[in-house]
């Protein structure tokens, strides 16, 4: 037999830290902060600069500014200007600013001393060292919650007013900082709030036809050709917009998927690899939930997983469903119900989260309701149903 050959051909563009060449669906924020910071490379020392991005988890805050980085550092170069764009997660410095300013120096002097200096102390340490190499520093606070719940206003306000004691000197200093919700501003002083406050930068979540370029990109860069079908695709999608556009959610199903695919030495990413990688990040539908369905609700449930465990569709119809439904009633031997209770019997299962709905689109003759089965792998579901019908019969 012939070896398997896996369905990834790089998966380190899956990584989170993998930063992607082209940034999709975030052109104008990326303009934004060039405009923000335009001056670091056509007027350096001339003035400072502070920004703030904010948006859910997912929405791309994290990749928008290391982008933005690896492009403003690479244009300075060119110009011969000692630019450095350092990344900081406050929330693996436990919210701590010693550490910050810690890891920060030693991306400048790897061997300096770990022990010894305050948080002030280091702070002006780092500005001599910018000041010795001639040298200026974009610093961004990724998770900046973790910083102020753990400081208050105190760290930020020595950030952003540290040039004011420098009268004369280059400014060398500038900040983004990253937030998940404004709400968190309202626990800093308010002179420390409105410098932060005067460039903002919001990103709303990506919508379900944008994760689908976001997918697509990544899966020409990490997979191999025709391994992962657009249904495959769009039904990550779909999970990704119902935990609030989350991208790097979507991102991690994807990968998760191939590596089912692997295990099981499939040649494509069915759907069904989808569901057990939705299962493996974290578990969304809650098993106890299910005993609580009615007889017919767990005997429709029963009809959908053996539709999907049978096809490798991420969809199926509405028609489809009520036929998979009627085998399984025939099965246990119980009168179907009509199309009116069966469409309740769908509202009530979408609710509970174990199901998804959606009207057919275009390419399709006439409009449909398509049923999905996102969160839970079709032969599992299978079991749990046949095991409950199997005790309401006892």
């Amino acid at each position: 037999m012939p070896r398997y050959t896996s369905v990834f051909k790089d998966e380190s563009k899956l990584d989170i830290n993998y930063v992607p060449q082209h940034l999709l669906h975030r052109k104008l924020q990326l303009n934004l902060l060039n405009q923000f910071f335009r001056f670091a490379v056509e007027s350096p020392g001339k003035m400072t600069q502070r920004a703030l991005i904010m948006g859910h988890i997912g929405a791309g805050k994290t990749v928008l500014s290391q982008h933005f980085g690896l492009n403003i550092t690479r244009e300075a170069k060119q110009r011969n200007i000692n630019l450095n764009y350092i990344h900081i997660n406050c929330r693996e410095c436990k919210g701590n600013l010693f550490m910050i300013l810690q890891r920060t120096i030693m991306k400048f002097i790897p061997n300096f001393p770990r022990r010894g200096y305050s948080a002030e102390e280091l702070l002006q340490a780092l500005m001599q060292i910018l000041d010795e190499k001639d040298a200026y520093l974009i610093l961004t606070l990724d998770e900046l919650e973790s910083l102020v719940q753990n400081e208050g206003s105190d760290p930020l306000y020595n950030l952003s007013r540290i040039q004011e004691d420098r009268i004369n000197t280059p400014k060398r200093l500038s900040l983004i900082c990253i937030l998940r919700q404004p709400g968190h501003l309202e626990k800093l002083d308010p002179s420390t709030r409105s410098t932060l406050q005067r460039n903002i930068i919001q990103l709303r979540e990506y919508s379900e036809s944008q994760l689908e370029d976001i997918l697509d990109n990544r899966v020409n860069l990490a997979f191999r050709d025709g391994t992962v079908p657009h249904q495959t695709m769009n039904l990550i999608a779909e999970l990704g917009k119902s935990e609030s556009g989350n991208a790097r959610y979507a991102i991690e199903l994807l990968w998760r998927a191939g590596k089912y695919a692997d295990a099981s030495e499939m040649r494509e990413v069915l759907p069904e690899c989808v569901r057990n990688a939705v299962v493996s990040v974290y578990p969304v539908v809650r098993r106890d939930m299910i005993p609580e369905f009615s007889l017919h609700e767990k005997l429709f449930l029963l009809g959908v997983a053996r539709h999907f465990k049978q096809t490798d569709s991420a969809y199926m119809s509405m028609g489809d469903a009520e036929e998979a439904y009627a085998l399984a009633c025939e099965e246990y031997g119980e009168k179907q119900r009509g199309h009116t209770q069966i469409w309740k019997y769908v509202k009530a299962l979408s609710t509970s989260g174990i199901i998804e709905t959606m009207v057919s689109g275009v390419g399709q003759r006439g409009k449909t309701t398509l049923i999905s089965l996102p969160r839970i792998p079709a032969s599992d579901l299978e079991q749990e149903m046949s095991k409950l019908l199997s005790q309401d019969w006892r």
